[in-house]
């Protein structure tokens, strides 16, 4: 991945979605409530039938009776599903204000979106989406300021626009792009390669290639690669693992490509590779879940297999070979990281130099651009810039234009120049250009935005204390001049795991929340890279409840600050953040009046049977381990739904083709409270299902899918807090 500072993007390729573009969508086709589904909404969903499974865990006996609807093939799982669509569509499209509310998301999710470009040779590369384009397109630019040309658009690829343009690797002179597109959401890349001048597709094509990392040979003439086996070259179910890297050469057959790196090696590990800029040294960086990673060295001009130049250590290492040095960027008893320098020949431990010492902010990741060091901070949840030598001595600090995010860079280390993305909560994504010779920062391009006024509205960052004193931060976001009577409209959302920050983001949705006079809040719950290492930390494994805590301490802040109350409130979360949607239904109903959570994992003593869930066993741990079993067992939500009892009104949101989190987790839940909760058949207060076809967990779903999306999301809060359209 060019350019990119952070050092651990797995979560971002495996499980963490776009905040609020992750949820599963079904699309909706108009229909009215005269429909046949109207007349299933009448009677209520249909309850699937309860099959007793029976289960021993560790002396724990576990009764299940909704394990035959993790089989989504089984017809009578099928049936099920189309049952619960019906009544989900009957509830939802004869709610008020649907067209309103449609066509205003249409406006809002046709505010394009922009990514940093990345540089190779006299080319800039980068994707937009504009309008009602359903998948972002690359485009190259000869010169910095030169005229921009198309040369990849996914939307050409499939009629109803669910085929995405999933990742890019520009060559070292930009000669070649290698990318990779995959259908429906599934991310399950295949890797083609165009050449940029004549835009002439090259014939090789190489297969499962997801999240794939390139390095390119420097005379153009090959790359290193990751791939994934193919079914029946390792065990079923394994073809989901196995992530090795291989070398292509251009013109061969990539059936024949040789392996580099990975034999042996655990199935679970996640490698990633990059060349120095001599093209000597190969970096392998492996990771092992969110706490550990590898880092190996291998010599192009050696026959020797790749050398260790980690330690085996439970730390996080990046690096980045360049002259003959490698800059390491690691946590390694520093929790909010720290930079070494060694000689790439001799990089025994003792001959580590900290060049960057730990310091208040967390080091997000290093990069060298133009013989400079570039390193992303982030403080109290909020982006910083600093420019070092390659001595660490600091240079600048890079001024941003408002507390926010930075998204993305680019530079190469022979251009004098650099690129870095920024946004906030009011501020649209926008391109900034620096120049590395006279310190000057420039705005290359921006999005667009007309429909909306970020001067109507305001920012805050606001401090509460968890369930164990634990300070813990949140924004919120509102209309200026808002008044806390305690009664407004209020959205919470957090993630709360796998080291992943939420920072200040333009969600083009949430503004449809806010014009209405909504509140708009986002939680910075542990588990999360906030404050580094020790954050993330105190909200895993056993320590998991804390995140849930952090949750409710939010919302019950949020109460006693009088911007609203029980009756007006909803959380809402995807993914991991869906774990915490169903912490929050099962541990506190009666804090939310609703719950949207989407992409959820719920069923936490299966969930690692499931996709590509063993890679997260060390974020959650595994119920097959008895101590492990204790924990998960403590607050899995599937296994906490009381019989009887009142819960808000949720809408559970998933997808068919997801290849992270199983729809199961969504499906087995709405079944097991639709039988079992008090208003389990409710129309005034339902328990919904919604299951997007053809999309996955969020990654590449189309603009059109998109608006159904959330039409249906904000119908439901609307109609159950009360805001009128």
């Amino acid at each position: 991945m060019s350019g990119g500072l952070r050092l651990f993007w797995m979560v971002a390729s495996l499980l963490f979605p776009a905040l609020l573009l992750a949820a599963a969508v079904y699309a909706s086709d108009g229909s009215s409530s005269s429909s046949p589904a109207a007349a299933v909404s009448s009677q209520g969903p249909l309850l699937a039938e309860p099959k007793p499974l029976a289960e021993t865990l560790h002396g724990t006996r576990i009764v299940d009776n909704y394990r035959w609807l993790e089989d989504g093939k089984n017809p009578e799982t099928q049936k099920w599903v189309d049952a619960e669509m019906s009544y989900t569509r009957a509830v939802l499209d004869p709610l008020p204000g649907r067209e309103q509310i449609h066509k205003r998301l249409t406006e809002l999710l046709t505010i394009g979106n922009i990514n940093v470009p990345q540089i190779g040779g006299k080319y800039y590369f980068y994707t937009r989406r504009d309008g009602m384009q359903n998948q972002p397109v690359l485009y190259v630019r000869e010169g910095l300021n030169g005229q921009d040309r198309v040369v990849v658009d996914a939307n050409q690829l499939a009629a109803d626009g669910t085929i995405a343009l999933d990742w890019f690797e520009p060559s070292e002179h930009g000669k070649y792009v290698a990318y990779g597109t995959s259908p429906s959401g599934s991310e399950m890349s295949t890797l083609h390669i165009i050449e940029t001048k004549t835009g002439k597709l090259l014939p090789d094509t190489i297969g499962r290639t997801r999240a794939a990392s390139i390095a390119w040979k420097l005379d153009n003439s090959g790359f290193y690669y990751t791939r994934y086996p193919k079914k029946g070259d390792v065990a079923e179910g394994q073809e989901m693992y196995n992530r090795h890297i291989f070398y292509h050469e251009l013109g061969s057959d990539p059936a024949d490509d040789p392996l580099i790196f990975g034999e042996g090696r655990d199935a679970e590990d996640w490698p990633n590779v990059t060349l120095s800029n001599d093209g000597r040294w190969l970096l392998i960086q492996v990771e092992q879940g969110w706490t550990k990673t590898e880092l190996f060295l291998v010599d192009m001009k050696s026959d020797k297999p790749a050398s260790r130049v980690t330690t085996g250590k439970n730390f996080l290492y990046g690096g980045q070979v360049f002259d003959g040095k490698l800059f390491i960027t690691t946590n390694e008893d520093a929790p909010r990281y720290r930079v070494f320098v060694t000689d790439a020949t001799n990089f025994d431990r003792e001959n580590w130099k900290e060049i960057i010492p730990q310091t208040d902010a967390v080091l997000q990741g290093t990069g060298v651009f133009g013989g400079k060091l570039f390193a992303q901070y982030e403080q109290n949840a909020s982006s910083q810039i600093k420019l070092f030598d390659l001595e660490g001595k600091k240079i600048s600090d890079l001024a941003l234009p408002t507390i926010g995010t930075v998204f993305g860079s680019g530079g190469k280390w022979d251009r004098d120049e650099l690129f870095y993305g920024f946004q906030s909560f009011t501020v649209a994504p926008s391109i900034y250009h620096y120049d590395l010779k006279d310190g000057s920062t420039s705005l290359w391009t921006k999005v667009d935005a007309p429909s909306i006024d970020p001067a109507a509205y305001e920012v805050q960052q606001e401090w509460y204390h968890s369930k164990d004193g634990t300070r813990v931060p949140m924004f919120v976001v509102h209309k200026k001049g808002l008044k806390k009577d305690g009664r407004n409209p209020t959205l919470v959302t957090a993630y709360g795991g796998f080291n992943v920050s939420l920072t200040p983001t333009f969600s083009r949705t949430a503004y449809l929340w806010m014009e209405h006079g909504g509140v708009y809040a986002v939680a910075n719950l542990r588990g999360g890279a906030e404050f580094g290492e020790d954050w993330h930390r105190a909200g895993m494994l056993d320590k998991k409840q804390n995140v849930f805590d952090d949750m409710i301490a939010a919302a019950e802040h949020l109460i006693a600050e009088k911007y609203t109350d029980k009756n007006h409130l909803a959380v809402q979360g995807g993914s991991n953040g869906g774990l915490l949607m169903g912490a929050m239904i099962t541990q506190r109903p009666d804090l939310f009046r609703a719950v949207v959570c989407q992409v959820p994992l719920l069923d936490m003593l299966h969930y690692q049977d499931f996709q590509i869930a063993k890679l997260w066993i060390p974020e959650y741990g595994s119920a097959e381990n008895p101590e492990q079993f204790k924990w998960l067992y403590a607050y899995s939500p599937y296994h906490h739904v009381k019989p009887g009892a009142e819960y808000p009104a949720i809408l559970f949101m998933t997808a068919d083709t997801d290849t992270r989190v199983d729809p199961m987790h969504a499906k087995k839940m709405a079944a097991l409270m639709q039988a079992e909760a008090k208003n389990g058949t409710s129309r005034d207060r339902p328990i919904l299902l919604r299951i997007e076809t053809k999309a996955g967990h969020g990654a590449g779903k189309p603009v059109t899918k998109q608006i159904e999306e959330f039409t249906d999301l904000y119908s439901f809060l609307f109609w159950q807090l009360g805001v009128k359209p």
